[in-house]
């Protein structure tokens, strides 16, 4: 992959955060945006990902400091609801930030990849993109809609050098469902369905992120890489 800035989105905490933090041991320069601005290292800078100006012009601000090499669009949102009462607006916000600012950012994004000579678009989706989920239907099509989009971009990129992944992990242990995870019935039930046993860690998505960053895979691109223990294919 091409040298230059890294930018991560939704970057302040959580899976966003680790994914940060482990670029920045692997020496990678990482630009993290969230709405606050903080991250854990690296450099910070606050951004509204729903913002399409605000986008348009951080990123732009980014490049004006130096070459991009790649984007983690990281930041999202979950909002559960009864599917026959889901109120347009909650479906729309959903949307907004898990869809369409990934669609934003990648396209903004693109003229400085390309014209660095390439680089890597890693999207975060879920592995309910391929589930029927109760109360779940903004959240499962946002996901399903950064699956699509990573194909679209994949193939429409390929020319100049840019791939473009979809990780989607299962369950991931973060301050914002720990103590919810913790609950006895819903720790015995991840046991029962999560074939490895339990959620998983930001830190692992976090990882998986950083070696695909850093191995020369052109060959892999378009794909949707599950991360969920085993429990979307579980019986």
């Amino acid at each position: 992959m091409p040298d230059g800035q890294i930018i991560v989105t939704g970057a302040s905490r959580g899976i966003g955060a680790a994914i940060v933090s482990e670029l920045t041991a692997r020496d990678y320069k990482v630009v993290g945006l969230s709405r606050s601005g903080d991250v854990p290292s690296g450099q910070g800078i606050a951004c509204d990902m729903t913002n399409e100006t605000a986008v348009c012009e951080t990123l732009a601000k980014i490049a004006s400091k130096g070459a991009i090499a790649g984007l983690i669009n990281n930041a999202g949102l979950h909002l559960s609801s009864p599917s026959a009462g889901l109120d347009t607006d909650e479906y729309e916000k959903v949307m907004g930030l898990n869809a369409t600012s990934v669609m934003v950012a990648a396209r903004e994004v693109y003229p400085f990849l390309r014209d660095n000579g390439g680089g890597l678009i890693v999207n975060i989706g879920s592995f309910f993109d391929k589930l029927g989920v109760a109360e779940n239907l903004a959240y499962c099509a946002s996901k399903a809609a950064v699956g699509a989009m990573t194909r679209c971009l994949a193939v429409e990129w390929a020319g100049d050098d840019i791939r473009v992944l979809n990780i989607a992990p299962g369950y991931i242990e973060t301050d914002l469902n720990r103590d919810y995870l913790a609950k006895p019935q819903i720790n015995a039930w991840m046991k029962k369905n999560i074939p490895t046993g339990g959620p998983g860690a930001p830190e692992q998505v976090a990882r998986l992120i950083g070696a695909v960053m850093s191995e020369d895979l052109s060959f892999l691109t378009g794909e949707t890489i599950y991360l969920d223990g085993g429990q979307g294919m579980n019986l």
